[in-house]
């Protein structure tokens, strides 16, 4: 059980010095990682950014992620359930052009209207708050590889164990705290899992 996120990063980021896991950057996803990526970022002495993933919501329940989209239009989509609702090739090109643009939005206010920095030939650690189906961290972990990273790692306090299980294909290698057997949903395993405000998550990337 984690205190809170911050509790969850200063965690981590112990754990990836003890493995002597190095990165030239550092990205969180928004909001919630943010407070968790900061003291990651501090602790390897690396720069703190953002990478930006929107989910593509199922026709009759937009909750349910059938894949996920990332700013640069990397996409990710679980074919299995994709193809039991049924789900039309005009409507999954609709939502994704939809949340890539979304997922721009964001990612522009986020940087200010700045790009993605350089990542060819870098060391990226890529940070969430936890994952429970994986898909948005999917998408963000292939945006970084379309990039050019030398190395992918992803790393988040906790994860469902069949989400961890295939986030290992998407990157060189996953590190998770915690992968319980129980895991019902991410804010389980925090004490205090409070919504992270725009604001508030900006606040940490500009913190040095």
């Amino acid at each position: 059980m984690f205190a809170n996120r911050s509790d969850a990063g200063d965690r981590l980021a112990a754990e990836l010095e003890d493995r002597g896991i190095e990165a030239d950057v550092v990205l969180g996803i928004p909001r919630g990682a943010l407070p968790v990526a900061r003291p990651v970022a501090d602790a390897l002495e690396a720069d703190l950014d953002v990478v930006v993933a929107r989910k593509l919501g199922a026709p009759s329940n937009p909750e349910l992620a059938i894949g996920a989209v990332a700013s640069d239009g990397s996409v990710w989509l679980n074919d299995d359930l994709v193809e039991r609702l049924g789900v039309s090739e005009s409507y999954l090109a609709d939502v994704r052009e939809r949340e890539a643009t979304n997922a721009r939005g964001k990612a522009d206010r986020y940087r200010g209207g700045e790009p993605l920095p350089e990542l060819a030939g870098k060391r990226v650690i890529v940070v969430d708050d936890g994952v429970a189906t994986g898909a948005t961290a999917i998408a963000c972990l292939r945006q970084v590889r379309e990039a050019g990273a030398e190395r992918v790692v992803l790393a988040v306090p906790v994860g469902s164990p069949e989400a961890v299980a295939d986030l290992e294909s998407e990157a060189d290698e996953v590190i998770a705290l915690v992968t319980p057997g129980n895991f019902r949903a991410v804010g389980q395993f925090y004490r205090e899992f409070g919504q992270v405000t725009d604001e508030k998550a900006v606040e940490y990337l500009e913190e040095r």
